[in-house]
């Protein structure tokens, strides 16, 4: 990674959608030359994907919380299994596996407070790995939209 591709790296998510053309003149640099650098960022696995950012209310997912849930016995088979059931559960936006007091946090995104409350009740609570879990609504989140390298 040189200032080059850091900069490439900035263009390309603020805007996944700009032409090669765009892209090589925002930078400063020959199209074909652009081209190869992008090419060359993908086959190293820094470039992974172009995503569309989506608005959780126009979907109908209005409240957004993060879900700390405990499970036990704790093993590679539980915490595989637990990780596939909810990253399946279409109130669901992302799983991490985490060290600490919890096992595993949980993004949802649902209609309001009561699905909100359906979905402990009825995807976690009934769940026998499930020793125990914790709900914190979201009011605002704030995304970075450029992810720099670090020295």
């Amino acid at each position: 990674m040189d200032e080059l591709d850091s900069a490439l790296l900035a263009h390309l998510q603020r805007d996944a959608r700009q032409t090669n053309r765009q892209l090589a003149a925002a930078v400063g640099i020959a199209p074909s030359t652009c081209l190869e650098r992008v090419r060359a960022l993908r086959a190293a696995g820094v470039l992974t994907g172009f995503h569309a950012g989506v608005d959780l209310p126009a979907l109908n997912r209005h409240v957004q919380a993060l879900i700390a849930v405990q499970v036990r016995p704790l093993n590679r088979e539980v915490i595989e299994g637990f990780k596939g059931y909810a990253a399946a559960l279409p109130e669901v936006l992302s799983v991490y596996v985490v060290a600490g007091r919890d096992d595993f946090l949980i993004h949802v995104a649902v209609p309001d407070i009561d699905a909100l409350h359906n979905f402990l009740m009825d995807r976690l609570s009934g769940r026998r790995e499930v020793i125990g879990f914790n709900s914190s609504v979201i009011y605002q989140h704030t995304r970075n939209p450029v992810i720099t390298p670090l020295p």
